[in-house]
Order: C-alpha cells, then structure tokens, then sequence
C-alpha cells in the first residue's frame, strides 16, 4: 500500500472530510500533473522528488476540506461534476487475453533477486521522444542507480539529465515504493494488489463498486509500478493481472515502442483522459515490451510522443558500477 496514501487516510486537520468525489477529482488530476508536465532542466525536480510534491499537494486538499485540483499547466481550477459510475462496463477481450497472456509469461520467466540493503538496483532505460509539432525525435539513454533500501544518495537520469537524490526523509515515501521491503509487503493477488492501491476512503469498498476515477487511479498506479525494472517475486505478474480487472481497458494493435519493435497497445481510454498513453505488449508471445505516453510542455504548447523501455538492470554494490 502507498505510504502516500497513508498519510492522508491519517491526517487529523480538524476540517470536514473530502467527499469522495473531490478526493477522487484531485487525485486524478495530480497523478496528471506529474505526468505531463514538462521539467525544465535548471529546475526539475527529480521523478521521486516529482511524487513527493504530489503526495505533500493531495494532504494539502486535506486540510483546507477543499477540493483544488492543479491543472498541468499550473493554474487552479475548481471542483466538476463527477463522471464515475458504478454501472457495470463490458470489458475489451483482447486487452483481457493479452495482460493474462502476459501475467502467465511474467510468472513462468521470474528471475527471483534478493539484494542486499547496501546493494543498489542499476537499471538502463532508452527513450524516444518525438515532438508532435515538428517531428523532431531524440532518443535519451537514462542508466540509474536506487539505493534498495533507500538509505544512501541514488542516482537518477531523466530525459539525459543527471540528478542526485538524497535519502528520503522519516515521513517521505514515494509510489512505487523504493525500498525493496517495502514492495516486498505489497499484495501478490491482483485484486488485492488494487484495493491497496486505491485503499483512501475505499478500504471497505467492495471492488465492484469502484468507479471510472478508482479504475483509472489503478490502472495509472499499476503502469507506474510495472516500469520499476525489478519486483520480488509474483509482484509484476500480479500487476498484470490486475490490470486485466479493470474494467474499459483496450487493445489497440500496431503501436510501437522506442526499439521499432510493433505491438499491442492496453489503455484505459474511458473518461476525458490520458488518451495516449499505452502499456505495449508483443502480440503474440504476450511480452512486455515498454510505454507509450503523450507529454505537454509547462507552457501548453509543445506535445511529445515518448517511448520507452528498460534494455538491462540488475544488482550492484555500489554507484556507477555495470553489470
């Protein structure tokens, strides 16, 4: 479950609590934010830095008791109506086959790994990124290096930028979880796996109750989770499958990912978002082969299409070091 999400259920400001439709609005469009807003490299802040702000913006809501949803490029906005539902949603076949194809692979492939805490988790990452205007592409090669238990200085690189981040503070965690330990306590059943992510105000909730903005914080939380490069062990089959629970997730042929490689795209196109972005799957032998995402610049006028995928990673002992 994320620490995150723990320091909301807790938090005692003495206001009247969110409705759930405010707390499901802005997490949706905090998740957004951190997603497609641009990072300026005198300024950016680091993906675990980026996850920490929306985590200390979403307690933030808590405490005044009302619902300011932050837009991408930076203005408040005011609350909207809801367009969950609880009404039952036909689920796309395709994209059900392709995520069970891909939990059973995942399960049968695992390559169990039990670091060390002192021990650093070396992953490598090509992405592609195409300005939508122009057409102008370059290709970024990020190589990090994650402290597995979060307590010494890790090594970042976004879009070929290179960040140091120091350890995480008594109170401060991020989504995914970091520390090996940590993603160790996370459920291994799909279902469950999605009730602790989503678990704020809808612990008690049976499954089939959620709506549009719970399935779509699911469905962005288990991609998050899934570009971690390495999980213990049942963890990313079980991400899988739990996506395959969502109901309106799509398969959507002939998308490629930043090797060229063509595949099968799973979205979660329902609702007035996030209309780019893919987990891409090889048709046939169900492997999972990176992301498709669309980001906006801070501005608003600049769109890019960026691929990814992890080409190595493994376990190091110390900073710099490669298998």
């Amino acid at each position: 479950m994320s620490d995150e999400l723990e320091l909301l259920r807790d938090w005692d400001a003495d206001a009247a609590p969110l409705t759930e439709t405010a707390r499901a609005q802005a997490r949706h469009r905090l998740l957004n934010t951190m997603t497609r807003t641009e990072r300026r490299p005198d300024i950016a802040p680091s993906r675990r830095h980026v996850l920490r702000l929306a985590a200390a913006a979403v307690v933030t809501v808590a405490v005044t008791g009302t619902a300011i949803l932050i837009a991408p490029d930076g203005a408040d906005e005011g609350g909207r109506a809801d367009t969950g539902t609880n009404a039952p949603r036909m689920r796309n076949a395709g994209a059900v086959t392709v995520l069970k194809g891909a939990a059973a692979l995942a399960s049968r492939h695992e390559r169990p790994v039990a670091p060390r805490n002192d021990q650093f988790i070396y992953s490598k990452r090509v992405i592609k990124e195409t300005e939508q205007k122009t057409g102008a592409v370059k290709t970024y090669v990020d190589m990090n290096w994650d402290s597995v238990d979060g307590s010494q200085r890790s090594l970042t690189m976004e879009l070929g930028r290179v960040i140091w981040e120091e350890p995480m503070g008594e109170k401060e965690s991020v989504w995914p979880p970091r520390e090996w330990s940590a993603l160790k306590k996370l459920p291994t059943d799909p279902e469950q796996l999605i009730r602790g992510i989503i678990a704020v105000g809808t612990s008690d909730k049976p499954i089939d109750e959620f709506t549009e903005w719970d399935w779509y914080d699911a469905y962005f939380m288990l991609g998050e989770l899934l570009k971690w490069p390495v999980l213990p062990e049942g963890l990313r089959p079980a991400a899988y499958a739990a996506l395959a629970l969502v109901p309106g997730v799509k398969a959507t042929p002939g998308v490629q990912d930043s090797a060229g490689r063509t595949g099968v795209g799973i979205s979660y196109p329902a609702g007035p978002w996030e209309k780019g972005k893919y987990l891409i799957f090889d048709p046939e032998s169900y492997e999972f082969l990176g992301f498709r995402d669309e980001r906006t610049s801070r501005s608003g006028k600049k769109t890019y299409i960026q691929l990814s995928h992890v080409v190595d990673w493994a376990i190091v002992d110390r900073l710099r070091q490669r298998p």
